[in-house]
């Protein structure tokens, strides 16, 4: 193996491991935001019951059809059920 082959090897293996760290990072980053939501929801039920809604609303974006029996208040308390 000559020297520039070498050293172009270590110079991708460097590239490598600074992908890593910022992928790392990220995941850190992501993982964080989360608890911070999960801390604001756990001591704000308004604010999770609009998360819940904007969960429901991407959900029901991929519905094509719905057919209602009883009253959608009803339905919607069936399907997301706060805890108090």
């Amino acid at each position: 193996m000559t020297l520039r082959k070498f050293c172009s090897l270590v110079h991708i293996h460097i590239l490598v491991a600074q992908a890593n760290v910022v992928r790392r990072r990220e995941d850190t980053a992501a993982t964080r935001s989360m608890l911070n939501i999960a801390k604001v929801m756990e001591d704000n039920p308004v604010a999770l019951r609009l998360k819940e809604l904007e969960v429901l609303e991407r959900i029901a974006e991929k519905i094509d059809r719905i057919q209602v029996n009883g009253s959608l208040d009803s339905i919607l308390t069936d399907l997301i059920r706060m805890n108090p």
